[in-house]
This record gives structure tokens, C-alpha cells and sequence, in this order.
């Protein structure tokens, strides 16, 4: 905890104990026993009381006595009347002394609220200070109006030497550093330094480290903040943050501030339930002004990382607040091998780990996915008290990563093991067979952690830039083959096919509505599902395309299902042979490799020669 938290603790702390302390005074000042005027009287008959004090009140006759008893007790009356009192005690052999009228209690009475008021005001005083001095401080109290950007000045270590796989967009982004470093070598020849960068891409592809090589490379102050720091439930906050963290920038210009997630706070404006008086909104429009407005900001560089650049609103696109927009893509094959590399550089291999054949099987990893996927494997490794990882390690990692934790323990019945068999059967044929989709990698009838009874993965063995109707074609009929397997050999289905159902349909209606892929609907674009998630748009949404519009493009969704669904039940009819020995091979060994499948097909298919003769 900082310095001004244990302040302001100890504060908080002195005034409890004050507040206390005063309670308990008061309670002890009004603290009594009850003591009636007849249990007075027979006591005083009976000569048990030994002395008296009588303690009158100010200007009336009214006090106290106190009492003490031949026992040693004490007790104190409360009467109307001291003068009857003293007499009653007079006239039974007691000489009462009569005190003086007690004083009032100036400090209690006077100055104790006075310096409880002044030490709460101290209080409250010392903590709008320590707020007002915390700079860029994140979360303390009444601390709305200030940014909580955290500047780091020379202690950030990244390089863009440990960012792996992004060869181009380290070229783009070196010349951001060569400016910060020499703008001399750029000005005298006219040119400005970019005022921003908007990293786009997938999540984990490395936008955020390759913002935090750009500050280490460059050596300037890096102002790092999320867009959802911004936003606030008050009105105005986000806009006051956003004007606060361009003040310290440019107090520490030439600087980079760097905004994580900006589609938070910049999505397009008009799309929310508040309209013009959204926070978001105001937050946007004074970062607008900022980035590019009457104000001048010479020397900060905005840099920005979002996944979602199809919902920022276009103003803040434009050049002149971002001027270069560079596209993060997942790794290719030779990307992933060197982000393999890195990540591997602290985990001791065994000699049998190939990262270039873990590469090439890792086609559509990110390089936060192959950070996992090492991290699991040597887990794995430690598991089995080993201090080296295997090959085997990270195939089991693929496996965990891609399809999740087999439960071995999980206990399922005959029948339904069959069945399992059968439908994983009827994917892997398909795999095989069609060739745009294979080959297979593994086929189980183990269930898994994601809540399948088995799975079939298969084996991309090539980055694939555009997809192909003919692949998508493909892959939909891989999708069908559990449940056309199951309808072949059961004549019945199960619930099972449901998610590769749900799958099929929602590529072929892609193929129908966006990419313009059906003879019938023609090459217009019909989708209306824009990925948006905006409550303000989707009240007021309206679909773009007629009642008979959206019936054809039913009736082309099914047609191409069932074309699918006919040639998929044609090929495994083919393959029934294969079909039966591959459930029969899942059912002896749960789980069987790309080898042992494919020598079931060199059993089913001889060669011309063999046939001939």
C-alpha cells in the first residue's frame, strides 16, 4: 500500500478512536443504579448508612446524595429536595457534608465538538491533497477527474527483438521509433510525425507487446491506459480523464500513449440508448478533439489495439488522428516457428521435439496460442516429474489446447460408445476422402472437457489465405458425416449431431447471404448479422431485404444441405467397410492415430495389380 493510503488510514483510525472515546465518557457521566427514596428511608431507619454527600444542583433544590453503607457499598439518590434531605439525615445522627455545586465540564461540552469537527475537516483536507497529488494514481477516492494512464520512463524492458512472427509490421512500426529518435532527419524535409497508430487484429496476435517493444525501442515515457478506464457511471468523468492524460503527455513530450481496447470508449457514436448524452459519447468527442483538434499535441503518438475495428466510429479512423492502421494477422508457418522459438528459449526440449513439424501443424494459432500451448506441455512435463518436455508432451498439449482435457473417468455405456464410434467414423472417412479438408490427426471416442463423447481432429497441413466454395462445400459435408453414419448403421439419430448441424447451417447460410455463393440469390450481399451488439441499433433494426427474399434464402440454405447431406451419404456408403473397421479399431483402443486410420483405407483399396490378378 502507498504512503498516502496508510495517511489516510491513520486519519480515519484517530477519528474512530475519538468518536469512541467520547461515547463512553458520556455513558460513564450518565451511569447510575437505581435507587428508590423508600429503600432510603428503612435503611436509614435501620442505621446501616454510615456517611452522606450531598451534591445539590445549580439554582434548584434538586441533587444528589451519596450514600455509603456499613457493608461498604455505595449509592447515589436522586431528590427534589436537598434541604429535606440533609434534615431526615441530621436528625439521625448523620452529619452530611454538602459539596459544591458542580461545574460543567467545558472541555466535554465545548471544545470536544469543536475538535472533532476541525479534525474531521483535517481529515477530509488531507485527502483531497493526497488525491490532488497522486498524478495519474489509479483508484483512490474522489478521484474521478484524473486519468489512470501508468507512465513508465526507461524500466520497460521489451524489445522488438522478443516479438516474433510480425515482420512487416515491425518495419511500419520502426519508423515511428527512427522519428522519436532523430525527428530532425524527417522535419527538414516536411514531413510529420504520425499523430496515431490503430494496431488491428485478432486476439492474441501480439498488438499489445509489440506497443510495449515500440516504448522500449524508442526510450521515451509510455503512458499505458485501457478504454474501459475512461468510462465512468457519472457524466463527464471519461471526458476529464481523457483531457488530464493529454496534459501529462504533454508535460512529458516526446511521449507514446498507448490505449488498450479503444473500441470501449470509441464506438460509433449514435448507437446507444443515451444518444448525444451518452458518457461514451463525451469521452469519445473530447478524445477526438485531442488527437485532432484546435489544440496543438506536438510530439505524443497515440497508439491504439482493438479486435473490433468495424464498430470505431469513422471520425476517429480518419487520417490526422490515426494515420497508419496496421493489420496484426495470425503467423504464417515461418512466424510461428519463431514465435515457438521465443517461448521455448527458458523450457528445456528433448531431442525428439520438432518446433518446425509443430509449426506446420499449428496452422490459425495466434502467438498467444502457442504461448499456451508450450505452457501446457511443459506442465504436462512436470507432471510427470520430468525436467525436459517431449514431442508427446506437446501432442497431448494440441489435443488439450484444441478439443480440451480427455475424462477418462467418465463412465459410458456400451451403446453409447458404439454410437460414438460409428459417428466419429463417419467425420474421419469424410476427412480422408474429400481433399480439401484432411487429413485426419486423431480420432477418439474419449469424452472431453468441452462436453462432446468424442472427437475427430483433423490435420491442416497449409496456411489457407481465401476459402473456397468448394472447401466450404467440403467441410459442411465432414460436418454431416457423424449423422449420416449414425442413420447407416443404427437406422436411428441422436442428439448428438447437434452442434455440427448448427455448424453446417450457419456456414451455408453464410454462403447464401454474404459471400454471394448460390446460383439462385445471386452475388448481393443479404446478411443483416454485422457482428454489432449495439441496443440502440438493434430496437430500431429492419432487416434489408424483403419477406420472399428472406423465404429463398431458406429454401437455397436447404437445398445446399441437402445436396451436401447426398453426396456425403453417397461417399460413406462407399466406405461402409472402412466405417465398420475404423468403430471397431476406436471401440479395442479409444483412440487411434493419422497412421492407424489410414492403413484401414490400404486394406479397403488394394492396388490395380492386386485387383487384376
Amino acid at each position: 500500500m502507498n504512503k498516502g493510503g496508510k495517511g489516510l488510514n491513520m486519519y480515519f483510525v484517530v477519528i474512530l478512536l475519538l468518536l469512541l472515546a467520547t461515547v463512553w465518557i458520556s455513558s460513564l457521566k450518565g451511569k447510575s443504579e437505581d435507587y428508590t427514596y423508600k429503600e432510603f428511608t428503612q435503611q436509614l431507619e435501620n442505621n446501616e448508612i454510615i456517611d452522606a454527600i450531598i451534591r445539590p444542583n445549580a439554582e434548584t433544590p434538586t441533587g444528589a446524595v451519596e450514600l455509603t453503607f456499613t457493608t461498604g457499598d455505595k449509592k447515589v439518590l436522586y431528590v427534589a429536595d436537598v434541604v429535606k434531605i440533609q434534615q431526615e439525615l441530621m436528625d439521625h445522627d448523620l452529619d452530611p457534608v454538602m459539596k459544591d455545586v458542580p461545574r460543567e465540564n467545558w472541555f466535554m461540552t465545548s471544545m470536544l465538538p469543536i475538535l472533532l469537527v476541525l479534525i474531521v475537516a483535517v481529515f477530509f483536507f488531507a485527502m483531497m491533497n493526497a488525491n490532488n497529488s497522486g498524478g495519474g494514481g489509479g483508484g483512490k477516492m474522489m478521484n474521478f477527474g484524473k486519468n489512470r494512464a501508468k507512465l513508465s520512463v526507461g524500466d520497460n524492458k521489451t524489445t522488438l527483438k522478443q516479438v516474433a512472427g510480425l515482420k512487416e509490421e515491425k518495419e511500419e512500426l520502426e519508423e515511428i521509433i527512427e522519428f522519436l529518435k532523430e525527428p530532425a532527419k524527417f522535419t527538414k524535409v516536411g514531413a510529420r510525425i504520425p499523430k496515431g497508430v490503430l494496431l488491428e487484429g485478432a486476439p492474441g496476435t501480439g498488438k499489445t507487446l509489440l506497443a510495449k517493444a515500440i516504448a522500449g525501442e524508442a526510450n521515451v515515457p509510455f503512458f499505458s491506459i485501457s478504454g474501459s478506464d475512461f468510462v465512468e457511471m457519472f457524466v463527464g468523468v471519461g471526458a476529464s480523464r481523457v483531457r488530464d492524460l493529454f496534459a501529462d503527455a504533454k508535460k512529458n513530450a516526446p511521449c507514446i500513449v498507448f490505449i488498450d481496447e479503444i473500441d470501449a470508449v470509441a464506438r460509433r457514436r449514435g448507437t446507444g440508448m443515451g444518444g448525444g448524452h451518452d458518457e461514451r459519447e463525451q469521452t469519445l468527442n473530447q478524445l477526438l478533439v485531442e488527437m485532432d483538434g484546435f489544440g496543438v499535441n506536438e510530439g505524443i503518438i497515440v497508439m491504439a489495439a482493438t479486435n473490433r475495428v468495424d464498430i470505431l466510429d469513422p471520425a476517429i479512423l480518419r487520417p490526422g488522428r490515426f494515420d497508419r492502421k496496421i493489420s496484426v494477422a495470425p503467423p504464417d508457418v515461418g512466424g510461428r516457428e519463431e514465435i515457438l522459438k521465443v517461448h521455448a528459449n527458458n523450457k528445456p526440449l528433448s531431442e525428439d521435439v520438432d518446433l518446425k513439424q509443430v509449426a506446420q501443424t499449428t496452422a490459425g494459432f495466434t502467438g498467444a496460442d502457442l504461448e499456451n500451448l508450450l505452457n501446457e506441455a511443459a506442465i504436462g512435463a512436470a507432471k510427470e516429474n520430468r525436467g525436459f518436455i517431449k514431442q508427446s508432451d506437446i501432442k497431448g498439449a494440441f489435443i488439450k489446447v484444441g478439443i480440451g482435457a480427455e475424462k477418462r473417468s467418465r463412465i459410458i455405456s456400451d451403446n453409447e460408445k458404439r454410437i460414438t464410434a460409428y459417428h466419429e467414423a463417419g467425420h474421419a472417412i469424410l476427412f480422408h476422402v474429400l481433399p480439401e479438408v484432411g487429413p485426419v490427426y486423431t480420432v477418439s471416442i474419449i469424452p472431453t472437457g468441452l462436453g462432446a463423447a468424442g472427437y475427430t481432429m483433423p490435420l491442416p497441413e497449409k496456411d489457407e489465405m481465401f476459402n473456397t466454395k468448394g472447401r466450404m462445400l467440403q467441410e459442411i459435408m465432414v460436418s454431416l458425416g457423424g449423422r449420416i453414419a449414425e442413420e447407416i448403421i443404427f437406422d436411428d439419430i441422436t442428439t448428438g449431431a447437434s452442434s455440427d448441424i448448427k455448424k453446417a447451417t450457419k456456414l451455408a447460410r453464410k454462403m447464401v447471404t454474404r459471400f454471394g455463393m448460390s446460383d439462385n440469390i445471386g452475388v448481393i450481399n443479404y446478411d443483416d448479422d454485422d457482428d454489432e451488439v449495439f441496443i440502440g441499433r438493434d430496437l430500431a433494426h429492419t432487416r434489408s431485404h424483403s419477406e420472399a427474399i428472406a423465404g429463398e434464402i431458406d429454401r437455397e440454405v436447404k437445398a445446399m444441405i441437402d445436396e451436401c447431406y447426398g453426396k456425403a451419404k453417397a461417399i460413406i456408403m462407399e466406405n461402409e467397410k472402412t466405417l465398420h473397421d475404423c468403430a471397431k479399431l476406436l471401440l479395442e483402443k479409444e483412440k487411434i492415430t493419422r497412421s492407424e486410420f489410414e492403413s484401414l483405407f490400404d486394406v479397403v483399396f488394394p492396388q490395380p495389380e492386386e485387383e487384376l490378378a
